[in-house]
């Protein structure tokens, strides 16, 4: 691999990922480290270019995350990015401050030295962000202008921006990224087959030639595509993949993924534990008590099942394989003590404790997409690689409140002819992620001249490209007019059905 890439320090953003995700599908190669990485560290990797990311904190707010940029300047040309913006210009004597008004959103900025090839003078952007910058420091030069305040500013090597040119919502985002390019020396030097064989020299590296691994499968594709490279790494004697069935799946999953998964080649050894799934959740109504049960109950499941390999097959496991992906970490935990943690993902953290096993994670700081192109590399089936995100949690979150066997069944039907639909009309492969979600609240209506006291179930269809923001599927009236026959027609408990168009932010693209 020629050059060294981009180094991003992060300063909490929930979408910092995203600019590595940018620069990676650029053809650069980059690499995340929290904001206090040392600089003598940064100094001996000789990067082509450092990016400040975005943050939740104020630069004036006590416990901020701070760096001396003073201390950057000379080793590396250097973006900042809205907090990254306002860092600099704190530090190298500019003027920051609380805004009037907190701009968040689209926003058209003004330039007055395009970026772009073209010359164009102004463009939609993405704002978050509460503090604004009032004067930059001496010697830098505003490029850019909202109605109100500084959109960005630069000075020899030094460039920043006080929007989001990483999320899809600032249109020809990547060309103010290149702009930034241009200030380095960099050389495209990362591509998709570099991306599988790092991961698999890693994983190698990692495990050894000795050690079994215990590969935790749920039907999805970060797992599927997990099993399948492992498999062809250590053979299928060394990987027991285990897939649990919490009864919380779509409508005949279970023998559907079987099928696909022995279809694979792969060391298969299903578990039915949806009885033990349902009787645990009876009673709760709380989103995030749902989603730790969920969790504690796949652990219990997990063990017995290990227990049980290692009896029958007289092996060790050492090592527990699970296809979690960087949006569950990201809103998870605090990769670097500083971002907000938005809800808790069943299958990041806390399982080695219980199991002893040392975690295995390759693909931790990915995004879907990138999953699916290592998929692609590994030859699996598109129909495998074009599947729908499905949460851990499963239905479980798609059910408000209290999940009984009655709601899930209505769910389930309603789910199933809802995605039927999708795929009839040749819309599937247009959506990111769609579902239904069964509300608490019930209306009256009227079927075949009796009124009926039925359940809402609300439609939700979502595109994005790596699931750290979503925008809502425009359907046509046609569409959501039959979608809403066919459920209201077929699925008895379901009086009303409306659509979900609400963007992630500020939703998420879940319910709960």
């Amino acid at each position: 691999m020629s050059g060294h890439g981009f180094l991003i320090l992060d300063f909490g953003s929930q979408v910092t990922q995203l600019i590595a995700r940018r620069l990676r599908e650029m053809g650069y190669y980059s690499e995340i480290k929290h904001f206090g990485y040392p600089t003598e560290e940064i100094k001996k990797s000789n990067y082509d270019g450092i990016i400040l990311s975005g943050g939740p904190h104020s630069v004036y707010q006590e416990g901020a995350p701070y760096r001396s940029i003073k201390e950057l300047v000379g080793i590396a040309p250097i973006m900042g990015i809205c907090y990254g913006m306002q860092l600099i210009c704190h530090d190298l004597g500019g003027k920051v401050e609380s805004a009037k008004s907190r701009e968040y959103g689209f926003k058209t900025v003004t330039w007055s030295k395009s970026p772009f090839v073209d010359g164009v003078m102004s463009q939609p952007v993405w704002m978050s962000h509460g503090d604004v910058v009032v004067s930059v420091p001496q010697g830098y030069q505003v490029i850019a202008e909202t109605d109100d305040h500084p959109a960005a500013m630069e000075k020899d090597l030094v460039f920043a921006v006080q929007f989001h040119p990483e999320v899809v919502h600032t249109q020809r985002g990547d060309e103010i990224l290149n702009y930034f390019i241009g200030k380095t020396k960099a050389k495209k030097n990362w591509q998709v087959d570099d991306f599988l064989k790092s991961i698999q020299d890693r994983v190698l590296a990692e495990v050894g030639t000795q050690q079994n691994i215990l590969c935790a499968l749920s039907g999805g594709v970060d797992s599927s595509v997990l099993a399948v490279m492992l498999t062809r790494i250590f053979g299928k004697e060394r990987v027991y993949c285990v897939f649990v069935n919490n009864g919380l799946l779509r409508k005949n999953e279970y023998e559907k993924v079987i099928q696909s998964y022995e279809s694979l080649g792969l060391n298969l050894h299903p578990v039915d534990a949806s009885e033990s799934f349902l009787q645990s959740l009876a009673g709760i109504s709380d989103p995030e008590k749902k989603r730790k049960t969920v969790g504690r109950v796949f652990i219990d499941v997990f063990d017995a099942a290990v227990k049980k390999i290692q009896a029958d097959d007289h092996v060790e496991i050492h090592f527990l394989a699970q296809g979690t992906l960087y949006p569950d970490v990201i809103e998870s935990v605090s990769t670097t003590g500083s971002s907000v943690t938005i809800k808790s993902h069943h299958n990041v953290g806390g399982l080695p404790e219980k199991l002893n096993f040392k975690l295995l994670e390759p693909f931790r700081m990915l995004f879907k997409d990138e999953v699916r192109q290592l998929g692609k590399a590994l030859k699996l089936s598109d129909e495998l690689i074009n599947r729908h995100p499905f949460p851990g949690p499963g239905l479980s979150i798609r059910v408000i409140g209290e999940v009984t066997a009655e709601k899930l069944a209505i769910l389930k039907e309603a789910d199933a002819i809802y995605i039927d639909y999708l795929k009839e009309k040749g819309l599937y492969e247009k959506i990111w992620q769609a579902f239904c979600v069964l509300t608490p609240v019930q209306t009256v209506g009227v079927m075949g001249d009796g009124r009926t006291y039925d359940s809402v179930l609300a439609v939700r269809a979502v595109t994005a490209s790596d699931g750290m923001t979503a925008d809502w599927f425009e359907f046509h009236t046609r569409d959501l007019r039959e979608i809403s026959s066919r459920i209201t027609n077929k699925v008895k408990g379901v009086s009303r059905v409306v659509y979900d168009i609400t963007s992630k932010p500020p939703a998420t693209i879940e319910w709960e």
